[in-house]
């Protein structure tokens, strides 16, 4: 059974109505006392019709990364809070086809989500993935100057830790380098060694969290 605290931050999240210009309801795959966190950009429409993060190709992507780490997307989404920088569809940019970035004002209306979220949950470990999300949560902005490394954090009056992954979007072409590729790597198994994601994966961690 949810905590009243828990269950108060999930209604007030899905019923947020705070940005004009998004569409459709707030996405997130909420995961009460999860000490690692993912957070994302912003959900697509496939995301918003499904009613879950990273339900369409740059999910089938962002899992198979985890899956070299044994984790599968079940696995992952029972045990690990999926969010976003904002939690609504922005909608497509009209002038290059792709979805559209949050604006600073839904970047901050969604952030107070965020922050209560990390309030609430007190993680260890926040996975950024792609380079809004880098943004709003080390500062760094410059892919290559934050993948492949763990950060300390501080937010909401709480010190964890922060490891970058590029976006998996097919649009993406960041990857092409490899030397990008190797930052990847040593994201991943940055993450496959961080301790708060060993106890998140134990045999019999759904049973102690």
């Amino acid at each position: 059974m949810s905590s009243p605290l828990f269950s108060a931050h999930l209604r007030n999240l899905f019923s947020c109505r705070s940005c004009p210009s998004v569409i459709g309801e707030p996405v997130t795959g909420a995961v009460e006392g999860a000490k690692v966190m993912l957070i994302g950009q912003a959900p697509g429409p496939r995301e918003v019709v499904e009613k879950r993060p990273f339900a369409y190709t740059a999910g089938r992507r962002l899992f198979q990364w985890f899956a070299t780490l044994g984790v599968s997307e079940s696995k992952f989404r029972e045990r690990v809070y999926i969010g976003a920088v904002i939690r609504c569809f922005p909608g497509k940019n009209l002038k290059g086809g792709g979805d559209r970035v949050p604006d600073p004002v839904e970047i901050s209306n969604c952030g107070h989500h965020l922050d209560r979220e990390l309030d609430l949950l007190k993680p260890d470990l926040v996975v950024a993935v792609g380079t809004l999300a880098a943004l709003v949560l080390t500062g760094e902005a410059t892919l290559s100057r934050s993948v492949g490394r763990e950060h300390r954090v501080t937010r909401s009056s709480h010190i964890f830790d922060v490891i970058v992954l590029p976006h998996p979007s097919g649009r993406s072409t960041w990857l092409n380098n490899p030397s990008h590729r190797e930052l990847l790597e040593q994201s991943l198994e940055a993450i496959r060694n961080h301790p708060a994601f060993v106890r998140t994966f134990e045999p019999d961690s759904s049973q102690s969290r």
